[in-house]
């Protein structure tokens, strides 16, 4: 969706990421060492650094204010997992960080070179439209994450080389925030694909677009850490709890509603099992 002003439109999305580069580089890196690099690279370090600081920022104040401000309050002392089981999540998520940061740049040329339907400014659309249309891009996130989770589960070469990486957590005392990005880098490729799938299918604010993707990261934190919100209909922690021990529950992303449509639901208030496996 080029908003009727072809280059000089998508001359606006470039402008955009040309200025997320100067904010985070600019703070963080002399000027010889990066202004003279191609744009895709200035962004590919730009959405590394970020990931990285949003990685380490969420895991270690939710960490801090569960198991050491608030000890034993939302988590048993034996249920706390160890420094070595964090020390190896952070391992695993760092050798993938590289890789996970190449999603958001390919997505980001690909808005920049009107290969999508995205849109510069809401005021493009209206407020009404926008709620729409994001309404619609949630939902086809919820929809393709769902499948591409469930699928790495029941497509066994999948499981067996890329999620089982991941689901060596499948304790209370292994669990952690830090675990929310311990992935084999393509399975978490695969599982955020979706985000830019829907950029093909919907018109989508693209700032909103990058906001979401960042908001991943602080997401996968947050569901790992064993403690139910009981806010329905959130997937939060209890739910992916149970994904962890049972391995055949609860695959959805944000909301129950994809697993409450495919029968794959199971309420942690309700849950009585153990590790099913």
């Amino acid at each position: 969706m080029d908003g009727g002003g072809g280059g000089d439109y998508l001359k606006l999305f470039v402008d955009e990421t040309s200025f997320y580069n100067r904010i985070v580089l600019g703070s963080l890196m002399p000027a010889g060492t990066w202004e003279s690099l191609p744009h895709p690279i200035q962004t590919w370090i730009r959405n590394y650094i970020g990931g990285t600081l949003v990685y380490f920022i969420s895991g270690f104040l939710w960490c801090f204010f569960i198991y050491f401000l608030k000890r034993n309050v939302y988590v048993p002392k034996d249920e706390i997992p160890t420094k070595k089981a964090m020390l190896l999540q952070i391992y695993v998520a760092m050798k993938a960080m590289p890789w996970y940061s190449a999603l958001p740049t390919v997505s980001e040329y690909m808005v920049e070179n009107g290969w999508t339907r995205c849109i510069s400014s809401i005021s493009d659309v209206g407020w009404p439209a926008y709620l729409v249309y994001m309404s619609i891009y949630l939902v086809l996130v919820e929809f393709g994450i769902y499948w591409m989770h469930r699928e790495l589960h029941d497509i066994k070469p999948l499981y067996k080389y890329l999620h089982a990486t991941h689901h060596i957590y499948n304790k209370e005392n292994t669990l952690s925030p830090f675990a929310g990005l311990a992935f084999h880098p393509l399975d978490g490729i695969l599982q955020a694909v979706p985000h830019v799938i829907a950029l093909f299918v919907v018109p989508t604010h693209f700032t909103t677009h990058v906001a979401l993707l960042f908001l991943e990261g602080i997401w996968t934190a947050n569901i790992h850490d064993c403690i139910h919100g009981k806010l329905w209909p959130v997937m939060g922690a209890g739910y992916h709890t149970i994904h962890h021990t049972t391995y055949r529950h609860n695959y959805g992303h944000y909301t129950i509603w994809m697993d409450w449509m495919f029968e794959t639901l199971r309420d942690p208030m309700d849950d009585g099992s153990k590790k099913v496996m």
